[in-house]
């Protein structure tokens, strides 16, 4: 094994995210900057096919585990194709999704072996999930979170934390590990271009902390490498819940995720402001692995080498990045 996937600071990328689309059927005013949103024409989308060509690229030079992002994963005509093919190569498979399309493709989901699957809901109110999404899926994405339960997969829900928005649902949110072996991931608010970010709307992991230690005794779980998650427990409850700090105490120094946009763009970190296009060369029949190391090697010590490690201090208007929707999760 070659070191084409390990930075100059020493960190092995083995964990690649793959979006495939930056359509959606939701339109969640965070991620989401307009409600006419212009999407990626399918020409400029990465094909099964070369999903295929690149992932194998990725896999033989050491990634061990995938996870498929959108906008909406699911929502691709070509989803079933997809999910055959990158469940051939011997990695762990994951997919973070809204929830919706579940029970239409849950025959493709159990088939392609999935090691985890992460739905994203940020408030357990219908009226609230239709004014943050601007639809009315809540109770179909309620039941097929269940569905998931009840199929036997391993099911890890996402939610974005917002101050004055769900900041109140924070216990109501945790209650569902009591009988559910079920993940809750409370993530701090970030910025992305034209999503309205300020830092007074972030609820910071030691005030998440602060709230739920007065209701609970709180176990703390040991950090593994890799974890995005600061993870706890509660005695006698089936499930446990973590909160992904990126604002307050990011977990830069052991990253192992690099992310390929779905028109093919090489991010080697969720705020860097530089891609690298692999579909065009792809397609030109050049050789990618040369690109990839460089985009690698070219990696910032820490959150793309735009974010102040002070979140208060940050411009959101300076930084130079895509929509959350365009990146991919």
């Amino acid at each position: 094994m070659n070191n084409i996937l390990v930075d100059r600071y020493g960190r092995k990328h083995d964990y690649l995210r793959i979006s495939l689309t930056d359509n959606c059927n939701l339109r969640c005013f965070y991620c989401m900057p307009e409600e006419d949103y212009i999407f990626t024409p399918t020409k400029s989308l990465m094909q099964p096919k070369e999903i295929e060509e690149i992932v194998k690229i990725f896999v033989e030079n050491g990634v061990k585990k995938l996870r498929l992002t959108g906008g909406e994963p699911l929502i691709r005509k070509d989803i079933p194709e997809i999910l055959e093919i990158l469940a051939r190569f011997p990695v762990e498979l994951h997919m973070t999704s809204n929830g919706i399309r579940i029970d239409e493709l849950l025959p493709q989901i159990l088939a392609a072996n999935f090691s985890s699957i992460n739905i994203s809901l940020d408030t357990l109110d219908r009226k609230k999930f239709i004014q943050i999404t601007r639809r009315d899926y809540f109770d179909r994405v309620r039941k097929n979170i269940d569905l998931l339960l009840e199929a036997g997969l391993t099911v890890k829900i996402n939610v974005v934390v917002m101050k004055g928005l769900n900041d109140d649902e924070i216990v109501d949110f945790v209650e569902l590990t009591r009988t559910n072996n079920i993940e809750v991931r409370f993530i701090e608010f970030m910025p992305f271009s034209n999503n309205r970010w300020t830092s007074n709307q972030v609820i910071t992991y030691k005030e998440i902390i602060t709230r739920l230690s007065k209701v609970y005794n709180l176990n703390t779980i040991q950090r593994k490498k890799h974890d995005t998650s600061k993870l706890f427990s509660i005695s006698e409850y089936q499930g446990r819940f973590g909160i992904i700090s990126t604002m307050t105490a990011p977990f830069c120094s052991d990253c192992n995720r690099i992310r390929l946009t779905a028109d093919g763009k090489l991010k080697n970190c969720l705020f860097s402001k530089d891609e690298t296009n692999l579909l065009d060369s792809l397609r030109a029949n050049k050789l990618i692995l040369p690109l990839i190391q460089q985009n690698i090697d070219s990696k910032a010590e820490g959150l793309g080498g735009q974010l102040n490690k002070d979140f208060e201090k940050i411009e959101s208007k300076a930084i130079k990045n895509r929509s959350m929707i365009s990146i991919g999760g």
